[in-house]
This record gives structure tokens, C-alpha cells and sequence, in this order.
């Protein structure tokens, strides 16, 4: 995915909002990475939206008990004090096994008020 806005950083550089999602999410830690979120938030994740901590909560945890998988973090781009893009390596026991995805983060007082996640 190639942005013009984007510049590389390195992926310690995330704010940390950013990074307790990413982590919380690594290790299937719903409670925390809903921590990460503004009341109000939107994800965009496979062609769904959901709106707000509750149905945010409910994505996470059906993600993290659908599929087995791991990720790694593999870059990180800012394009501004409140925009930032994360791509992962995901591999597990999902169709097709192996993805790169994309999730690019809006922040908002510093917490996440948006995140679309796309290959």
C-alpha cells in the first residue's frame, strides 16, 4: 500500500495507543486493546463496520477465538501527528494461511478513533 502522505518510522515510534492495540491484539488480549479506542470509534475490517466499544469488543473477541494465527509487525508509517499506518505478517490457520494487512489508525486525544484493516 503506497501513500504519498506516508514517511517510514520505525515501528518503536508508534504512539503508544497505537502500540497497546497492536500488542493487546498480538496476544488475544480483548480487555486491553479496547483500552486503546475512544468511546465512539469506527473499524473497518473485512468489508464490515463496527461502531463504538461494544460491538468493537465483540469483533475482537470473535477474532481472536476464530483462527489460530501470529504477527508480526513489519513497518510503520506516520503521515501526520494523528495518522499512522501499521503492517503486520499474519500466519495461521485462516484461508490462505499467510497475509500482510494493512491498519491504518486515526487518532484522536490519543486513542484510536478509527482503524481500517486491508490487505
Amino acid at each position: 500500500m503506497h501513500d504519498d502522505r506516508f514517511q517510514d518510522i520505525a515501528p518503536t515510534t508508534l504512539p503508544p495507543a497505537i502500540t497497546r492495540y497492536l500488542n493487546a491484539h498480538r496476544a488475544h488480549d480483548t480487555a486491553s486493546a479496547v483500552t486503546a479506542f475512544t468511546h465512539d470509534a469506527v473499524v473497518i475490517d473485512d468489508g464490515n463496520t463496527y461502531e463504538g466499544i461494544t460491538a468493537i469488543e465483540r469483533w475482537l473477541g470473535r477474532a481472536a477465538s476464530e483462527f489460530t494465527y501470529t504477527t508480526s509487525l513489519t513497518g510503520a508509517q506516520q503521515a501526520d501527528a494523528t495518522h499512522y499506518l501499521a503492517t503486520q505478517h499474519l500466519e495461521g490457520n485462516f484461508p490462505g494461511g499467510t497475509v500482510d494487512l494493512h491498519y491504518r489508525f486515526a487518532l484522536r486525544d490519543d486513542l484510536v478513533e478509527r482503524l481500517v484493516i486491508q490487505p
